[in-house]
């Protein structure tokens, strides 16, 4: 199946089966548009299919489906399956940040007749891309109490949007000679919320009034928020032909709901114990107590390992370097009109099926997890048994950048590990694109995984 077309194979039938997983995912990101969000969706997906929390659960057999969750950015499912859990696991890795705008702790402040958010972008963003588009703010605001206040402007069509102003061209002649990476400055993208004054009132003071009234909310309880500015356009499909999926986020909720609906429709018990885990800042680093690099994964296998008596001072390692694990992570796809920057025989591309990377990095593959032939061999096979349609890819030309992902993070722990996702047009913008033939053989291939 390697390289081919994946619409070629599907039946009517399967065609179906592509719309509702495209469907479904419309549904999942446009629900999830930061990593609270997601992990709110995803606890309600996980416990309509039996789920259980992991501190409502007092023994763990095969067959017993559990989840926990990590300050409410994290969330990590597992299917326990028959073999001991020191034998291995099977994992399927993916981060649910993407990139945006962060408002400052100091955020609001008037000028000019208008009431505007200072923001400090979040992750790899081309700046001009985030003006002139609609937008909206979603977080929280934690009260000094701990009252924690859901923030959603913008993502209710009844609601008002929110956006970034940019310089008209009648008066650009200075601005358009600017470099791409200069002609708007990360400064100057703040949001602009709000601009009516009254004779006793100025502009701030009827924003403020404003979030008081809907929100309960005070300007100093911004110093305690996390409040992200995102695109507040729906998921759309994307073509005449309505074969693409545009939306916010792509980057990497689409891995992400494929490897959580993976282990969601495992109905069966497996062999080995079947894990998703969802997590936060990989577009920063994988750092802090979100990220990849936390302890909270491990953590979670620890404790399953006391719960069914296999704990030792050994068993951790031993499991660790006996698992293997899918970086659930999206690969750039070869775009035609950009077409100097891509390596075309090591390019994936839409409609071809799910993408192994077996390492990414920079340049001389700097800060990449460079996969083991013979894991890779491993998951040949498996592909090939289950009719998975897949390619293999790199990020582009050697010398023209590169990226990392999460994999890395999981290998230094001496597990097998690759990078397998879906091709990604116009990466890091508001407006991804990806294929829905993508997302099902994503979906096809992560279940295959957890299940062999």
């Amino acid at each position: 199946m390697y390289s081919e077309n994946a619409w070629d194979k599907y039946t009517k039938e399967e065609l179906e089966k592509v719309d509702a997983l495209a469907t479904s995912y419309m549904d999942f990101i446009n629900n999830g548009k930061n990593e609270r969000l997601v992990v709110k969706e995803s606890i309600k997906l996980l416990q309509e299919k039996g789920f259980k929390h992991i501190s409502e659960v007092n023994e763990l057999v095969p067959g017993t489906k559990v989840y926990y969750v990590n300050r409410g950015k994290n969330v990590c499912a597992y299917v326990i399956g028959k073999h001991k859990l020191v034998e291995g696991i099977r994992v399927l890795g993916a981060h649910i940040d993407s990139p945006r705008l962060d408002l400052k702790q100091n955020p609001l402040y008037e000028k000019d007749g208008f009431a505007l958010l200072d923001t400090h972008y979040y992750g790899g963003v081309k700046k001009y891309q985030w003006v002139t588009i609609p937008l909206a703010l979603v977080g929280v605001v934690v009260k000094k109490d701990g009252t924690v206040v859901d923030i959603n402007i913008g993502l209710d069509e009844n609601d008002p949007i929110v956006g970034i102003s940019d310089l008209l061209i009648h008066l650009s002649g200075e601005q358009l000679t600017k470099p791409a990476g200069k002609v708007i400055e990360g400064e100057n993208l703040d949001v602009t919320i709000g601009s009516m004054s009254l004779k006793d009132k100025n502009v701030k003071d009827i924003v403020l009034e404003a979030l008081k009234e809907k929100y309960g909310i005070e300007e100093e309880d911004f110093l305690s928020s996390e409040i992200e500015v995102v695109p507040a356009s729906k998921a759309r499909f994307y073509g005449i032909d309505k074969s693409m999926i545009a939306g916010y986020g792509h980057d990497d909720r689409c891995c992400a709901y494929t490897s959580l609906r993976a282990i969601l429709d495992i109905n069966e018990v497996p062999s080995f114990t079947s894990c998703t885990i969802l997590v936060d800042k990989e577009e920063i680093g994988s750092v802090g107590a979100t990220g990849a690099q936390s302890r909270f994964f491990l953590d979670t296998i620890v404790d399953l390992l006391v719960k069914k008596g296999e704990y030792t001072p050994t068993s951790l390692a031993t499991l660790l370097s006996a698992s293997k694990m899918l970086s659930s992570d999206v690969s750039a796809g070869y775009d035609p009109l950009f077409a100097s920057v891509y390596e075309p025989k090591n390019s994936c591309y839409l409609g071809k099926g799910i993408v192994f990377n077996k390492y990414t990095g920079s340049r001389g593959k700097s800060g990449c997890n460079d996969c083991s032939p013979e894991y890779f061999a491993w998951i040949r096979n498996v592909m090939d048994e289950n009719k998975v349609n897949y390619q293999t890819a790199e990020l582009g030309k050697v010398d023209q950048g590169g990226g990392g992902t999460i994999a890395y993070i999981l290998g230094n722990e001496n597990m097998d590990v690759v990078d397998a996702g879906i091709a990604v047009l116009n990466m890091h913008a508001p407006m991804e694109v990806i294929s829905k033939a993508d997302l099902y053989e994503a979906y096809l291939a992560y279940k295959a995984f957890l299940l062999k």
